[in-house]
Parts: structure tokens; C-alpha cells; sequence
């Protein structure tokens, strides 16, 4: 910081980026189009946390009658986590709505939305498949040998113990989703990170920029802090059953 601020060139930079008049006319209207961000990321967040979990039962499914579901879910997982995300926001959001298929919206919003729950998915799925095979083979033994079924043994004894396992790395994935959806303003939809555009544009100044990333910030870092408190606990919990000192 002090090497920043002595520099010979620091009050041009300093007015480019940090003009306090300008951070406080775009703060109002960038904090309005942060709220989109905010929605697309929990409206997001609830189906992803469904839509993985199924994903990764249907992928851990036994038997050579499952093959071809299995085969199905291991398709998905590798094309949506090896194609880029914006690549795949340009192709739906432009995509399928100059298609005018009758019956399938045209929102680029919502197309961005679909595009970032495709791929993270796909992320979200692997998180909880290591889950699951994290659980010993022992648990789903002695479920059955009690009378359940394959189901109800990954509903009430294999499911639970690995949701719990895998919480502080699920949250690192929606830390990252909460940032990418920023990525939707290429669609043209106004969000915190397309308003910031629009102002520098209309002012020629680099501040609204700075505006956008405290925003994120303040919802990024409690997301940090929260995944460091619950990895802390576990590891508190985990040398506690093994008598270890914490």
C-alpha cells in the first residue's frame, strides 16, 4: 500500500478509481442491479442443491441394469464441467431464444440462470458423490442387513452423514457461483457488473468498478468465514472421537 500511494503517478490513479464524488452518484443504482445477482444466486443455489444430489444418486446407482443411467450421468458431469461457463451462457442466452420454439422462454435471464445451474451441477454433483463414497461401505451393509432397502439406506443413513461431510466444500462452490453470476451480463441483463459498465461508460472513470467489487465482497467473505468455521468444527469434532487433544 505504501509503495502504491508514494508512486509517482498515484493522484492520476487515485481519480481514475477511487473518486469519492462518482462512488457515491453509482453506488444506489449498482447496489438496485446487485439485487439481480443476489436472486440469481439463490434461486440457483436451492435447485443445484436438489438437482446435484439427485445427479450423484442416480451416478452411484448398483447394478449392470443402471449402466446406461449411470453412463448418462457421467456424460453430463464431463461435458458441463469441461465446457466454459461463458461459453455456454453466450450459446443458450443468444442460442435458444433465436430458436422462437413455441412454449420455451426468451429471457436471457433466464438462459443465463439455466446456464450457470447446468454447470454447477455438474461441480456440485462431484462434491457430493466424494461424499458418498466417503461414508464406509459398513454403513449401507448394516442398513440392509436391518431390513432397508438401497434407497432407504442412502435416505436415512448413507445421505445424511455425507451432506454433513461435504457442507464447508459446497459452500466454496457457491462462493464461486455467487461471483459468476456476473457473467450474466453479457446476455445484456443489468446486473451489478453490467451497471458498472454502463457507468464508466457515462463517466469515463474507473470507480463504479470498485462500488461492484465491495458488493461482492460483502457477500463473499462471510461466505469465507462461515466455510473456515465449519471446516474448524469438524476438524474439532473429528480429534474429539478419535481422543485426540484439540
Amino acid at each position: 500500500m505504501a509503495l502504491v500511494v508514494t508512486s509517482p503517478h498515484w493522484p492520476e490513479v487515485r481519480e481514475a478509481f477511487f473518486n469519492g464524488q462518482i462512488f457515491r452518484d453509482s453506488f444506489p443504482e449498482i447496489a438496485s442491479a446487485f439485487l439481480v445477482n443476489v436472486k440469481m444466486f439463490c434461486i440457483a443455489e436451492a435447485i443445484i442443491l436438489v438437482t446435484a444430489l439427485g445427479l450423484a444418486v442416480l451416478r452411484g446407482l448398483p447394478g449392470p441394469v443402471f449402466f446406461p443411467i449411470r453412463l448418462l450421468a457421467v456424460a453430463y458431469v464431463d461435458f458441463f464441467r469441461g465446457i466454459p461457463t461463458i461459453l455456454l451462457i453466450y450459446l443458450l442466452g443468444f442460442g435458444v431464444p433465436a430458436l422462437q420454439l413455441p412454449g420455451v422462454p426468451t429471457s436471457v435471464l433466464f438462459w443465463g440462470m439455466t446456464s450457470l445451474i447446468l454447470v454447477y451441477t455438474a461441480y456440485v454433483s462431484e462434491v457430493y458423490r466424494a461424499g458418498i463414497d466417503s461414508v464406509h461401505p459398513s454403513q449401507n451393509a448394516a442398513a440392509r442387513s436391518l431390513g432397508l432397502s438401497h434407497a432407504q439406506s442412502l435416505r436415512f443413513v448413507v445421505v445424511p452423514q455425507a451432506v454433513r461431510r461435504v457442507i464447508p466444500p459446497l459452500l466454496n462452490d457457491f462462493i464461486g457461483l455467487q461471483k459468476d453470476t456476473a457473467l450474466v451480463g453479457v446476455l445484456g441483463v443489468i446486473e451489478a457488473f453490467k451497471q458498472t459498465q454502463i457507468d464508466q461508460a457515462a463517466t469515463f472513470n474507473f470507480t463504479p468498478g470498485v462500488v461492484a467489487a465491495i458488493l461482492f465482497l460483502l457477500i463473499t467473505i462471510p461466505l469465507t468465514r462461515l466455510t473456515d468455521w465449519l471446516i474448524a468444527r469438524d476438524r474439532r469434532r473429528l480429534l474429539a472421537a478419535a481422543g485426540a487433544p484439540v
